[in-house]
């Protein structure tokens, strides 16, 4: 059989937590395992906030974004499976014989038994300032993410939104920055309360009734935004503010056209959320659901969840090629898979003990 040809037991089409976790339970039930990402890098929207400190994942003390992508990808590799990056699906079909073939946009296709659809809330693409000639600043200080928390130390920051991604990174950004503005156009945030109220003890300017109405380049560099024009939507008046950086945080599109570009009909709850089971089971059989894209009775959008969501598809993924197989795979601790490694860390333990100061 062809690399063009060769054929998955699974493919998970998603490289967020609950596709890192599904590719790790996968090669823990000994599924031949394909994952594909969209992006040229792992870890779906936890890459819009690197720097930001996660507390709601079980077993782990408060860590960064950056540290849970790593932490995720290295487990999703323990069983080797096969990573395809900058790979678009555009559609989901099955053949002649039962089989999945997936479409992407670059012509390939994908051949799998069963397929884990693990796209969160879609492919994320930030919402743009709907202004003339605000491309040109985007790549230097017009930002639509927030990697490097660093870079605004002692500079002027202007952050647009009213909701919690906008009130969040101002709050996270008055650590670092001389000063940090907030523009909204309401009258008053969406927030979270403790949020909106941590806003004035860190010192942020709110600017209520208020939109960015033109880019003012800077005098020393037409590439860089010098001012903002701001409008005051209760009277009209203009009024300009001089900033080193522009933080707008208007919310995503989601595209997810991949579900209806595909020749299977998978029954969806609302516009962005299949329609499935607990375990992870959509209208297609064969085709299985987990993280923010599933949908079910008692679903809970946390980090946390998707784990159980990604554990399920791939223990029903199991039984779908293998009827008779377990319902779920042996725990870690009993499991045989992990014995030679086990005694690997284990000897990599003892010898860090034996040389620690005494």
């Amino acid at each position: 059989m062809t690399k063009e040809r060769e054929l998955f037991d699974v493919t998970i089409i998603g490289g967020g937590p609950a596709g890192l976790y599904a590719a790790f339970y996968s090669g823990l039930r000994e599924m031949k395992t394909k994952l594909i990402e969209c992006q040229p890098f792992l870890g779906g929207k936890l890459n819009v906030y690197p720097e930001k400190v996660i507390w709601d994942v079980g077993g782990l003390p408060p860590t960064t974004g950056e540290k849970l992508i790593g932490n995720l990808v290295r487990q999703a590799m323990t069983f080797n499976p096969e990573i395809v990056l900058n790979e678009k699906v555009t559609g989901i079909d099955k053949d002649e014989d039962g089989l999945f073939v997936l479409r992407t946009a670059s012509g390939r296709l994908h051949h799998s038994r069963t397929v884990i659809l693990a796209i969160g809330g879609g492919i994320l693409k930030p919402t743009k300032l709907n202004l003339e000639g605000a491309e040109r600043f985007e790549a230097s200080n017009l930002h639509y993410t927030v990697k490097s928390i660093g870079r605004f130390r002692d500079r002027t920051v202007l952050v647009a939104g009213g909701g919690n991604s906008a009130i969040d990174w101002a709050n996270e950004l008055s650590e670092f920055a001389r000063k940090v503005y907030l523009t909204y156009r309401r009258d008053t945030l969406k927030g979270h309360e403790a949020s909106v109220t941590m806003l004035e003890r860190n010192g942020v300017v709110c600017l209520p009734n208020t939109e960015i109405i033109r880019l003012i380049p800077s005098e020393r560099d037409e590439d860089l935004i010098g001012r903002v024009a701001l409008k005051d939507l209760e009277d009209g008046a203009v009024a300009e503010l001089e900033i080193d950086d522009l933080v707008v945080c208007h919310g995503y599109e989601r595209e997810t056209d991949i579900i209806g570009n595909s020749g299977v009909r998978i029954e969806m709850k609302d516009e962005y959320c299949v329609k499935g089971t607990p375990s992870g089971e959509t209208s297609v059989p064969g085709l299985f659901a987990a993280g923010d894209i599933l949908w079910h009775e008692g679903k809970l959008h946390l980090i946390a969840g998707c784990f159980q969501d990604a554990a399920n598809a791939v223990n029903r993924a199991k039984q779908y090629i293998t009827p008779d197989a377990p319902g779920w795979g042996m725990v870690s601790s009993h499991n045989e898979l992990f014995r030679e490694r086990n005694r690997a860390l284990k000897k990599r333990l003892f010898a860090e003990l034996a040389g620690a100061p005494k």
